[in-house]
């Protein structure tokens, strides 16, 4: 049986999988964290990733098509529905909250340059 590569980044961590396998779980599997809370139902929307080429995965099914939008067209997926049918790069956007402090913390930095 067949075996292709998804890399994730900016953890820079590669796995195996087998064709089929949802991002999600090719994430678990390399202990990437990819938030979800919904049970991989693709109701909860937290577990989008950025996927610029997706001829290694297939086709959007029409749950996701619903749930993306125009979101689909940039190259989002949602893990736990899209599943490897060849070798993938995959990037998991920083998840808000860090985003939010890092950015706090980079503003804090700059007023303590000018004081």
């Amino acid at each position: 049986m067949s075996v292709f590569d998804v890399h994730f980044w900016p953890d820079n961590k590669k796995i195996k999988v087998r064709p089929g396998t949802t991002l999600l779980d090719a994430g678990n599997k390399a202990k990437v964290h990819i938030r979800t809370r919904c049970g991989a139902k693709a109701a909860c929307l937290m577990c989008k990733v950025k996927v610029t080429d997706q001829s290694g995965l297939a086709p959007l099914n029409t749950n996701e098509r619903l749930k993306l939008g125009s979101q689909a067209d940039e190259g989002i997926r949602l893990a736990c529905q899209a599943r490897v049918m060849g070798t993938v790069e995959v990037t998991i956007p920083e998840d808000p909250l860090k985003a939010a402090i890092r950015a706090q913390l980079a503003r804090q930095a700059e007023d303590d340059d000018f004081i």
